[in-house]
């Protein structure tokens, strides 16, 4: 079950967690490919300075794995009660939570370093339930009321992993789920608060974990935010082409657009590198 309410569609693109590009300037990609639209979930936060304010935060104290959950939770808190946007978001998400899992059967919630640790940690604290906080290196700390201790073993204990973003799922693949298993626990359940509908979610079927989302990125809620009046025609005919076939559609524009390229290679060394790397690994038929 989704949740396409109008309030968090009108989040995402208040707080920029979601960026379309202007007419006929599509983003580049770290990938090198390009696409009319950005989505950085973690914006919800308030926005965009103060979401890196706390990634910086998170990239100082996870050098110490016991303080860090702590010190994200004491963040995340005091942004709950000041932030009218995030208040409402998790407000939302435990609403959500609770309409689609039974609680009962949630023995831990957990999240994956760095950007879940926005949701995962107070929901866990509202929740009343214990917070499994994993790092990239799959060590894994078990807090609840400020005591935070090494994980043992779950003995078979039921996991809600929640994130802010589900793509392919190749973290939960590469890194949660197993990190979890190592310790006897599974994972039952993930919440996320975007599904960028990439396969993520029949990854995650494969595991036995069910997949849930508050929001996904497809014809729907762009259609919304064209009717709330947050994109244009034009901006919402770009997405549509691009979420039909995402290499066709680029393709196509590269070749009525010569000079987007051309503009791109003559441009900031990091556009300029993006570009490059297109061309060099030959991504769209030019």
């Amino acid at each position: 079950m989704q949740v396409n309410s109008d309030n968090l569609i009108k989040w995402l693109f208040e707080t920029d967690a979601v960026r379309v590009c202007p007419q006929n300037k599509p983003f580049w990609y770290t990938s090198g490919t390009i696409g009319p639209f950005y989505i950085n979930t973690h914006f919800l936060y308030g926005n965009e300075e103060k979401a890196n304010k706390l990634l910086k935060l998170i990239d100082v104290e996870k050098e110490n794995i016991f303080s860090c959950p702590n010190k994200v939770l004491e963040e995340t808190l005091n942004n709950y009660e000041h932030d009218e946007i995030y208040r409402a978001l998790i407000d939302q998400m435990i609403g959500f939570i609770r309409q689609n899992i039974n609680l009962e059967e949630v023995n831990y919630i957990s999240g994956g370093e760095r950007r879940d640790w926005f949701f995962s940690l107070i929901i866990a604290r509202l929740l009343d339930k214990p917070h499994i906080t994993i790092y990239k290196d799959m060590a894994c700390v078990v807090s609840q009321d400020e005591e935070v201790k090494e994980v043992d073993t779950l003995s078979g204990k039921a996991v809600l992993h929640i994130a802010d973003l589900i793509t392919e799922a190749s973290s939960y693949e590469r890194a949660w789920i197993p990190a979890i298993s190592k310790i006897g626990g599974s994972i039952k359940w993930s919440v996320v608060v975007v599904d960028r509908k990439q396969g993520g979610e029949k990854v995650l079927n494969n595991f036995n974990v069910k997949s849930f989302a508050m929001v996904g990125v497809d014809s729907n809620l762009f259609s919304k935010a064209l009717s709330m009046g947050m994109i244009n025609e034009k901006q919402f005919d770009m997405i549509e082409d691009y979420i039909r076939n995402p290499k066709e559609s680029m393709t196509s524009f590269l070749k009525q657009n010569p000079q987007f390229l051309k503009e791109a290679l003559n441009s900031d060394d990091k556009t300029k590198e993006r570009a490059k790397l297109m061309l060099d690994k030959g991504i769209y038929e030019l």
